[in-house]
């Protein structure tokens, strides 16, 4: 291998050599920058793409979710906080599917925002059979709740196992093409969906929300990966995380969008309590 510090190699015929290596080395760096790196013939691009926005940027900062309870949330300030409440339940039984609309009153100020959560769940006595009719119904079920006017996204809950992500992925794939362009799609993730185990790209999804709370096995494993310095993104550009008052979890989450869990229903009193828990999250 020649000395590149021998003067013999920056003069002359050697150095035209070298400036062409220099060149090639140069327009390989911009291709690099502009196209991500490469690394054993994998991509791996910047976590933030130039240019992209927040598809759900009109949404607050905060979002609390309402569950299947009496919630009072007359007290929030809508320029500053939204609203994510449970407006139907689907319960995928044998081939067919029950619909369990809410039940319980939810108060909140005008012109808050608001976006309609379904949650999906599975009869464990008579297992889905998951076939493509039960998926249609799904679909429609879902799609029905953007038929208003004043709704901007819709959120779906389906802890999904490995034998059922197919058919998730169907159903958001269909619900996508049915929705207007101008409604955008979030889903709830698992934590482990984000970190070892990420199937959700490629989703025709705005938004995937990591559940870091009642992480059961998983917890450990999480809280280990976040002491350590990492994250969990369930997308390379990801604005959001989910969060419970009972059950934080040591980070900082600084210019994330933050939904809010409560184990016991929203009352002034909670809401307040929570917001305090907010501004130290943040």
């Amino acid at each position: 291998m020649p000395d590149l510090h021998d003067p013999r190699h920056v003069c002359g015929q050697p150095r035209k050599r070298w400036k062409l290596v220099l060149g090639m080395v140069g327009v390989g760096l911009m291709l690099l920058v502009a196209g991500g790196l490469w690394f054993g013939g994998v991509s791996v691009r910047p976590r933030h793409r130039a240019g992209f926005s927040d598809p759900l940027a009109h949404l607050p900062r905060v979002m609390l979710w309402a569950w299947e309870r009496r919630d009072d949330l007359r007290t929030i300030d809508p320029r500053a906080v939204g609203v994510a409440y449970l407006a139907k339940t689907l319960v995928l039984h044998h081939d067919t599917m029950i619909t369990r609309p809410r039940l319980q009153p939810l108060a909140v100020p005008p012109a808050t925002v608001l976006i309609p959560v379904v949650r999906i769940e599975v009869d464990k006595h008579s297992p889905p059979t998951l076939v493509a009719a039960q998926r249609t119904s799904v679909v429609h079920e879902i799609a029905a709740l953007g038929s208003a006017s004043t709704i901007s996204a819709i959120q779906i809950d389906f802890d999904a196992k490995l034998s059922e992500r197919e058919f998730y992925r169907a159903v958001l794939g269909d619900l996508r093409r049915m929705l207007p362009d101008t409604i955008r799609l979030s889903i709830t993730a698992l934590a482990s969906w984000c970190l070892a185990d990420n199937w959700l790209a490629g989703l025709p999804i705005d938004e995937a929300v990591p559940m870091l709370f009642r992480l059961g096995a998983d917890r450990q494993h999480v809280l280990r990966h976040l002491q350590a310095g990492g994250d969990v993104r369930c997308t390379a550009d990801q604005y959001s995380v989910g969060l419970a008052t009972d059950d934080p979890v040591p980070r900082v989450w600084s210019g994330r969008r933050l939904y809010v869990f409560s184990p016991r229903a929203w009352s002034p009193a909670s809401v307040s309590m929570a917001l305090e828990e907010v501004q130290q999250w943040q």
